[in-house]
């Protein structure tokens, strides 16, 4: 098996579960008696929330290296918004960057769904690191709520799901958001931050939902495997 780096910590919430999803697939393929190489860096989510791309591009090129030099074949970043930094990172670096819009794209298209609407953090929303990759590469179309609807969005993920707080309230909330984004045309979900996923299930909804914690775990498995 080939040794996978991880960064993760934005939130650790969810990079526990980038672990163990990881552990139970390649238990699924080759046995429950294995486990696979992980070397894992969780950087302090401040990081992140301070804002300023310069430190963040800096600590994510940093940290790569580290893994590295420790033994990371590839690397995977434990969360959707800190891929920001890949256009950065991944030309300086001498091993893959497994990026989370082409593990979206292979489960959309295994669904054949070409429309997409998209949650997930404010700068997830906004920017183009997931929703660029997606039409420029795999030819699907990313639809995102309102500029004000995508401070609400932002604001139930900061304060409330990286905080651990999982509630009906934030379930029905997310599920309106994606009812606004299926009146526009939307034929699936993007659920575009590692926490939402802990907050939906698929029988929540009655459009496919793309749980990108699992379909970026799976892409590693697959690394890991060399399939």
């Amino acid at each position: 098996m080939r040794v996978l780096g991880m960064i993760g910590g934005t939130s650790w919430h969810s990079t526990v579960i980038y672990y163990k999803t990881i552990n139970e697939l390649v238990g699924e393929r080759k046995g429950t008696h294995l486990n696979p190489p992980l070397i894992l860096y969780s950087l302090n989510v401040e990081l992140m929330r301070a804002g300023d791309r310069e430190k963040i591009n800096a600590a994510y090129l940093d940290i790569s290296h580290k893994l590295i030099d420790a033994g990371a074949e590839a690397i995977i970043i434990c969360a959707n918004t800190p891929h920001m930094v890949y256009e950065f990172v991944s030309p300086q670096i001498s091993v893959p960057i497994l990026h989370i819009a082409d593990a979206i794209a292979e489960d959309a298209k295994s669904r054949q769904i070409s429309n997409l609407g998209l949650l997930g953090t404010r700068p997830t929303m906004q920017r183009d690191f997931i929703s660029g990759p997606l039409g420029t590469k795999h030819a699907i179309n990313t639809l995102v709520p309102t500029e004000e609807d995508q401070m609400n969005v932002h604001a139930l993920i900061s304060k409330e799901l990286t905080q651990g707080k999982f509630t009906d309230d934030a379930r029905s909330f997310a599920k309106k958001e994606m009812d606004k984004l299926k009146n526009r045309g939307a034929d699936g979900m993007i659920l575009g931050c590692t926490e939402l996923p802990m907050l939906l299930s698929p029988e929540d909804y009655d459009l496919p939902m793309i749980d990108t914690t699992y379909v970026h775990a799976k892409m590693a498995v697959d690394f890991i495997l060399g399939e």
